[in-house]
């Protein structure tokens, strides 16, 4: 739709103007930092920083139902910088100019309602938001948007050249780095940190595939994380873990995509999504803390973060009732078909406490919640949903295992819908769908499959037929008349078919 065409009183806010003072702020000792360097913790304390509009009350000056109108009609817009995440700009970078701005198809991914006989089965009204629908396939393409997009501007503004710009990762967001930075080459050169052979083939072939230059370690992610911290410490480096504060902004746009996708009205809804390095939850919650503070929304959504047993330190950290006793302890994770979610030592698990404080005392009772699963419900609950019309990765899967868990446990009510974060697209994962059919998960993962779960191919080939077809040589006419017809007859045989 073009600009001329949106009415007159929407006409002066559709293209936003770059605006605000943001700042990096530390979670401890609430010092103050520009945004002009690369920062991940605080100088003075040590601590996580978060990213700050100074000047955030100028939004409120706009009414809630403006804004609504703002971003619906923005929505129609051929502009590719405002297409994505920045849709949202005045929340997530509004100092970014849009010629700075890098979009690769992010964002805007959809909510797909359970099939009628789906919901039956699990109990709950849901939905799926397909986050696999993002460029590199994974939700981490939202953060990379905007973090890559701050670095574009500091490298226009000549504040930086010849960026390294590293991460740790169990896949998707060294898939989503290399992605972006190969978008900005010659400026940036994306270096990538995995654990040695615990990521699918699926996952490492994208980062060499854009060309990043990568690294496998020993260990898993947790000992991939140090790394790059200690890199991002002692040298000249970006680092693209969650860690950095660019990478939660650009996050909280799936917040502000359900915000608009319930028109606004989050009543009776509660949002599952997996932890893994608490970036995410941490960005989720952000956001609708800034679309009710700003009028946007009226009510906070129920929020369900989801651990594996196999990695679940947050969720022991909240089964500790009394928030004075409470005290973060880092666990040692053990094989799971959540892969990105395996980290015993979230970097993010500061903000996490900082938003769930927050987002509890803004709602008036407690609003956040964490529920523990099964890598067997993991797997069990990821086939069924894709059995059943969904794209769900492991991690979607181990989401509606956690809605189930959440439900079964009274944490999800009955006039209560969910919306389920599937954070990757499952071809990543087809491995596990393998391992789980042909019944050959290593014990440490503790799955057993379901016999009527597994599906397999079945071969189609009468003993009886002496040609068969092969490439480049094919069967004579009167031979594949007898092919097609023995064959047909088979298939007809194995399903029942009644003949015209």
């Amino acid at each position: 739709m073009k600009l001329e065409d949106f009415p007159q009183d929407i006409k002066p806010f559709i293209i936003p103007k770059q605006e605000g003072k943001l700042v990096y702020r530390c979670l401890s000792c609430k010092t103050e930092f520009g945004i002009e360097e690369l920062l991940y913790t605080c100088p003075d304390c040590g601590q996580l920083l978060l990213i700050e509009d100074l000047y955030f009350d100028r939004l409120k000056n706009i009414s809630g139902n403006t804004w609504k109108r703002i971003f619906d009609y923005r929505k129609m817009l051929s502009i590719p910088q405002l297409k994505g995440v920045f849709r949202y700009y005045e929340f997530i970078g509004s100092m970014i100019p849009l010629e700075s701005i890098v979009y690769l198809g992010e964002g805007h991914t959809p909510i797909v309602e359970a099939s009628p006989i789906f919901k039956e089965k699990v109990g709950a009204d849901f939905y799926f938001k397909n986050d696999g629908q993002n460029p590199s396939a994974s939700f981490k393409d939202r953060g990379m948007a905007v973090a890559l997009s701050y670095l574009n501007y500091l490298i226009q503004q000549n504040k930086l050249s010849d960026i390294i710009a590293v991460c740790a990762s169990t896949g998707d967001t060294s898939a989503a780095a290399a992605l972006y930075a190969s978008y900005l080459q010659p400026h940036i050169k994306s270096v990538v940190l995995l654990p040695h052979k615990k990521i699918t083939s699926q996952q490492l072939s994208q980062p060499l595939g854009s060309g990043a230059v990568v690294f496998e370690i020993p260990g898993v992610f947790d000992d991939c994380m140090k790394v790059a911290e200690s890199l991002s410490e002692k040298y000249n480096v970006a680092l693209l873990n969650s860690k950095n504060a660019w990478r939660i902004l650009g996050q909280e746009s799936y917040s502000y995509e359900i915000a608009q996708d319930f028109e606004y009205d989050l009543s009776n809804i509660a949002v599952v999504l997996p932890i893994g390095n608490a970036g995410n939850i941490t960005a989720v919650m952000s956001g609708f803390l800034k679309f009710l503070d700003a009028g946007i929304i009226d009510q906070l959504p129920k929020i369900i973060g989801v651990q594996s047993e196999h990695a679940d330190p947050v969720y022991r950290y909240y089964l500790e009732p009394d928030v004075k006793k409470r005290k973060f302890k880092p666990i040692p994770v053990k094989p799971s078909v959540a892969q990105a979610a395996m980290i015993g030592n979230p970097v993010s698990m500061p903000r996490v406490i900082h938003f769930v404080n927050a987002y509890n005392k803004k709602s008036g009772k407690q609003n956040v919640f964490v529920a523990q699963v099964t890598e067997q419900d993991i797997m069990d609950w990821t086939l069924l949903a894709n059995k059943h019309g969904h794209i769900a990765c492991t991690h979607g899967g181990e989401s509606l295992a956690g809605l189930v868990a959440a439900k079964n446990q009274g944490i999800l009510k009955e006039e209560e819908s969910a919306v389920i974060k599937s954070t990757a697209h499952p071809l990543k994962f087809s491995g596990f769908q393998q391992m789980y059919f042909e019944d050959n998960f290593p014990a440490e993962f503790g799955i057993m499959p379901d016999p009527k779960l597994i599906n397999t191919p079945v071969l189609v080939c009468p003993k009886d037929l002496k040609e068969l077809p092969s490439p480049g040589t094919p069967l004579k006419a009167d031979q594949f008349k007898i092919f097609i017809d023995r064959i047909s007859k088979e298939i007809a045989s194995i399903l029942d078919l009644i003949k015209l």
